[in-house]
């Protein structure tokens, strides 16, 4: 017992000065922030354990570190003037107060050996976050309104709206920021019309078409296109995609049986146990001995499967509807086999297997419609539809 405790307890120890020596690598390769987070995780389970004293000392180090480090890469942003650093100056001064707050809850911090607690030079970063984001806040718009009012295509339009989704998200409410993002959006989306060709010679069912066409079950992720299966007069579509069915089969309904005999031994009763001279033969008690008699007996099974398949084929064809042109052209086909399996017999069903004797309890059923084996048909060409759209790419 004391053995395997002794052997615990140094892998215990070897695994948390592992721990340790990864994280002060962190801090000498100048991944300070790497180092605050191992040093915060450990620290926030018992920051009082004596087993935790190095991640005190490491996170003292590595916050002013990269307190040192994040200053001076600010005052050069600052120093540069470019507009275009305000992200990374406000980012900058929000990462340092987020450290700070995550700090705060563990304070204070003790250095048993020194006697003291760990230094913090926290720092009031309020104002300093509230005027970046504030500048920040002013390019965003600008630089957003001056896409959107110099838009040559959608892509510019798309790249107004994220500027004004991260203005909105880090600055909410900001001037007209709502309303500007969703004249974008409105602006950079492509509209795509469906329509649905039947060039068979068969009725596709309405509920069929209606399944296929309703995109809201298609759980598309796809935020700048929009499809419409009944176009809008106010609107104008930029594509055009074509779902044509061009060949329907129906195989006719047909009923296969199969015959085979089954033999197997089985008990009939049973006989009393004799000697070779024709003797009854007695146990022990003097009670005669009884046996089980068996006999073959034999089984002609009859199965029967009705068989049904519906093959579906067609095109999905995306056009545009500015040049007119075809862009894309997907195969599209799917098929559904209806299958119906039951038997009857002749002869002693004790001779049949457990999972034969399943089948004798059903008997044969109506083949589906026409119509119906071309919806079923239809769950499977839902799912390719699906693919096909979702690989498929306008821009």
């Amino acid at each position: 017992m004391k053995k395997a405790l002794l052997i615990f307890s140094t892998v215990f120890l070897f695994l948390a000065c592992g721990g340790v020596k990864k994280t002060q690598e962190a801090i000498n390769t100048g991944n300070y922030q790497q180092a605050i987070n191992s040093a915060l995780r450990n620290l926030a389970d018992n920051k009082d354990k004596r087993g935790n004293q190095p991640y005190v000392l490491i996170l003292e180090e590595a916050f002013a570190k990269n307190m040192e480090r994040e200053l001076q890469n600010i005052a050069f942003l600052e120093k540069d003037g470019n507009p275009a650093n305000l992200e990374a100056i406000y980012k900058g001064y929000s990462q340092l107060r987020q450290i700070q707050e995550r700090i705060r809850p563990l304070l204070p911090l003790q250095i048993r050996d020194e006697n003291r607690n760990a230094r913090f030079n926290f720092k009031n970063f309020d104002e300093d976050i509230i005027d970046s984001k504030e500048r920040l806040s002013d390019y965003l718009y600008d630089n957003a309104v001056s896409l959107f009012n110099n838009a040559s295509s959608k892509m510019d339009y798309r790249k107004a709206y994220e500027d004004f989704r991260y203005l909105d998200e880090i600055n909410p409410g900001f001037a007209d920021t709502k309303e500007q993002m969703e004249v974008a959006y409105q602006r950079g989306l492509d509209y795509v019309k469906v329509k649905m060709v039947n060039d068979t010679q068969m009725v596709i069912p309405n509920r069929l078409e209606e399944e296929l066409l309703n995109f809201n079950t298609y759980g598309l992720d796809d935020l700048w296109t929009q499809y419409h299966n009944n176009p809008l007069e106010n609107i104008k579509y930029d594509y055009e995609m074509q779902v044509a069915f061009r060949e329907i089969n129906i195989s006719p309904e047909q009923v296969n049986e199969k015959q085979f005999v089954k033999e197997k031994q089985v008990k009939d009763g049973y006989r009393y146990l004799e000697d070779e001279n024709g003797n009854l033969v007695k146990d022990s008690l003097g009670n005669e001995i009884k046996v089980d008699n068996f006999k073959t007996v034999t089984c002609n099974y009859y199965q029967f499967t009705q068989q049904k398949l519906a093959q579906v084929t067609g095109l999905v064809s995306f056009i545009d509807l500015q040049t007119k042109q075809q862009l894309n052209t997907y195969p599209l086909s799917s098929e559904f086999m209806f299958q119906h399996v039951y038997a009857n017999y002749s002869g002693d069903r004790r001779a049949l297997d457990n999972d034969l004797v399943a089948l004798l309890n059903l008997g044969a059923v109506p083949f589906p419609s026409n119509e119906q084996m071309v919806y079923d048909a239809g769950e499977d060409l839902k799912a390719k539809l699906k693919q096909i759209i979702v690989r498929h790419r306008f821009n």
